[in-house]
């Protein structure tokens, strides 16, 4: 980590940011977009894009952790990306196995633990044990809960959901009656993680793109201009300061509101 970097993570905090700790999420999940928007204005190859992604990728864990974030999910590859050119895949795959190859002591060192959520069946050579990797080494760590969304798709997710309460209705481990949101979530890939508090979108798109369609039910989203190699500290700071101005009412009323209403 350089100069720059310590500075970043853990230099003055801003009045901004000091807002942001007394309200802060415990569960920051990011839709990281514009990589290749970032690369195509500076007539960069689209895989120079991507590797600044994982810089920023670094720089915000490392904020996460300085903010005292406990669970930070990143959308790293969907199961549509699929699709993308060939070339594209194959630099994607490389800059994981770089990430993980490169990243895995240090994330290690500063007590972070890894979980992989996504299909693992069919993934290319060494991914899956790579990832599988990362995990093991990290299991024990009881600070950041950095959690990589890769290979993964809401609605493929849930559809597996369902069809494991299926299964076990029809080998009678399960009464159809029984089935509920408690028992739906228990089939999810995130069962033991809290849902995100805040969902952040770089690059200005106003879409969630099949990224935790259930969990995210109750989430605030901010939606920021910024393209993703460009988020930095001062980028999630704010994230997390309009997160701070919110009032969550999970389906309720605000006390303010409910007050007004009973006294009229």
């Amino acid at each position: 980590m350089s100069d720059g970097e310590n500075r970043e993570a853990g230099g003055a905090v801003s009045e901004s940011s000091a807002v942001a700790r007394e309200n802060a999420p415990r569960h920051v999940a990011i839709i990281m977009d514009g990589n290749g928007r970032w690369a195509a204005q500076r007539k960069l190859p689209r895989l120079e894009g991507h590797r600044r992604g994982v810089e920023a990728l670094r720089r915000t864990v490392r904020n996460a952790i300085d903010l005292g974030i406990a669970y930070l999910t990143v959308y790293s590859f969907s199961s549509e990306n699929w699709s993308r050119p060939v070339d594209e895949v194959s630099g994607l795959m490389f800059l994981l196995k770089r990430f993980i190859r490169n990243d895995l002591a240090e994330l290690h060192a500063n007590n972070v633990r890894i979980r992989v959520i996504g299909a693992r069946e069919g993934l290319p050579g060494d991914i899956a044990p790579l990832l599988a990797e990362a995990e093991d080494v990290t299991r024990a760590n009881t600070g950041l809960v950095l959690v990589i969304a890769f290979n993964y798709g809401g609605r493929q997710e849930i559809v597996a959901a369902a069809r494991a309460l299926a299964q076990d209705v029809a080998a009678g481990r399960l009464d159809a009656n029984a089935i509920d949101a408690d028992a739906f979530a228990a089939r999810l890939y995130t069962a033991d993680m809290p849902d995100p508090d805040l969902v952040i979108r770089t690059s200005g798109e106003l879409r969630i793109s099949n990224f935790l369609p259930w969990q995210s039910a109750y989430a605030e989203f901010v939606f920021t201009p910024t393209l993703w190699p460009d988020f930095d500290r001062a980028a999630l700071e704010a994230a997390l300061d309009e997160f701070a101005r919110r009032e969550r009412r999970f389906g309720g009323v605000d006390a303010v509101h409910h007050v007004k209403k009973t006294a009229s």
